[in-house]
């Protein structure tokens, strides 16, 4: 949902003002909110909670609906390989970090958040945009491990930007959810199947395995 987000003490990131005042205007409504914390926000603490009412999730939770079971989770550092991005993880979730962090002023320290978004962003390049295949989306092999364990009927991720439902058998699928950016795709379910579609009418750029 965002470049990048870090809670200042009584600051709040520019630029995100109408969205929060949307989810607000949803929380308020009674609509439940569910945030899953991704690798460009997770330096949330518990503004959303405090503000919006919002559930917020760092790890895969699992939900039952209507007599399915969804895994859901934003997606990053699961499954093999990428081994220096989940070190870098770890450093920064430390508590020690956020507080260094916090210690620049937000205009030096939101400048410089925002330049690693980009730069990493760039750095990825075409990589987000190509669907690497069965054997090497890592997704796709960590929900395999994962029914390995117990039945899950819809794994639902978010971290590829690649608009993704994939068949792992003949009861699990996986689905990526995509963006809202270039294909502005998402998940509906219907009480009795999860349907992936583009509010644009882009659904041919929906990879269906």
């Amino acid at each position: 949902m965002f470049d990048f987000w870090y809670e200042y003490r009584r600051v709040v990131p520019k630029g995100f003002v109408r969205l929060l005042g949307k989810l607000a205007e949803l929380a308020d409504a009674g609509i439940p909110l569910h945030f899953f914390v991704g690798n460009h926000d997770m330096w949330v603490r518990d503004y959303f909670q405090q503000e919006l009412n919002m559930k917020v999730y760092f790890q895969p939770e699992e939900f039952e609906r209507n007599g399915k079971t969804f895994l859901v989770g934003h997606g990053d550092g699961l499954g093999p390989g990428d081994h220096g991005y989940k070190q870098l993880k770890k450093v920064f979730r430390n508590p020690v970090s956020k507080w260094l962090f916090g210690i620049f002023p937000p205009r030096l320290g939101m400048g410089l958040a925002n330049y690693m978004s980009r730069r990493s962003r760039a750095q990825t390049g075409m990589s987000e945009e190509t669907f690497l295949g069965e054997d090497k989306e890592w997704l796709i092999i960590y929900s395999k491990e994962q029914l390995q364990k117990k039945k899950i009927d819809f794994f639902v991720f978010g971290h590829r930007h690649l608009a993704i439902d994939y068949r792992l058998n003949e009861n699990s699928r996986y689905i990526n959810l995509g963006d809202w950016i270039r294909y502005y795709t998402y998940a509906v379910f219907d009480g009795t199947d999860l349907r992936l579609l583009s509010h644009k009418g882009m659904d041919e750029k929906i990879i269906r395995k």
